[in-house]
């Protein structure tokens, strides 16, 4: 498993919350537990007591994501750092699970996990996982989808930092408003357009001479 994966922890956990909407899924020990995906072993220690604790680390990495977002690429780094030196990792080499076509260990690094308790070894992986997102591809990679009232994270990976989106959907649902927009603003200019010509017209007729 590549150090780059675990970046994708941060995303769900920082999208377990729509602050724009007032909705947050963060509520349960089991959606908790979702968050850690196929990493099981480490789900399974989730307690009540983590609640609080998970929403705190959201905060914090969703502060990451503003700052990058709103082009403060030092402020994001200097928010990152904070979470890595409170939550260390045990870097690893790993591979005995993973076999190539004539058996042998796929080898790879794998960040272990000797923490305390479910929530500081989730942050834990998500803060490096994150780390090693922005120092590969650089801190503008990281964004908060522009579709209103959507504030979801996302990593962007597309070849021309293109990304402004989370997802498709959103996507698609922010060129419609932009469509109709465009499309009203081109009705009133039409609407003002006509009411001019029709007012000069008017203008015209009542200082023309009278027929004798």
């Amino acid at each position: 498993m590549e150090l780059a994966y675990y970046s994708d922890y941060a995303v769900r956990l920082v999208n377990t919350e729509e602050p724009a909407r007032g909705r947050d899924s963060l509520t349960t020990v089991e959606a908790v537990k979702e968050l850690f995906g196929p990493a099981g072993q480490m789900a399974r220690r989730v307690t009540e007591a983590d609640l609080p604790r998970f929403r705190t680390i959201r905060g914090r990495l969703r502060a990451v994501f503003t700052a990058a977002d709103e082009g403060d690429h030092t402020g994001a780094v200097d928010l990152l750092n904070s979470l890595l030196l409170e939550f260390p990792v045990s870097p690893q080499i790993s591979g005995h699970d993973h076999l190539d076509d004539e058996g042998r260990p796929r080898w790879h690094m794998h960040l272990a996990d000797h923490s305390s308790n479910a929530t500081a070894g989730y942050a834990a992986i998500s803060a490096m996982g994150l780390a090693f997102h922005l120092t590969e591809f650089g801190a503008d990679r990281l964004g908060l989808c522009q579709a209103p009232p959507c504030r979801n994270a996302y990593l962007d990976t597309s070849t021309n930092r293109s990304r402004r989106y989370c997802s498709d959907r959103c996507a698609t649902r922010a060129n419609v408003a932009a469509y109709r927009a465009r499309k009203r603003l081109e009705a009133e200019r039409a609407d003002r357009d006509d009411l001019t010509g029709r007012t000069a017209e008017n203008n015209q007729e009542s200082t023309a001479p009278a027929e004798r």
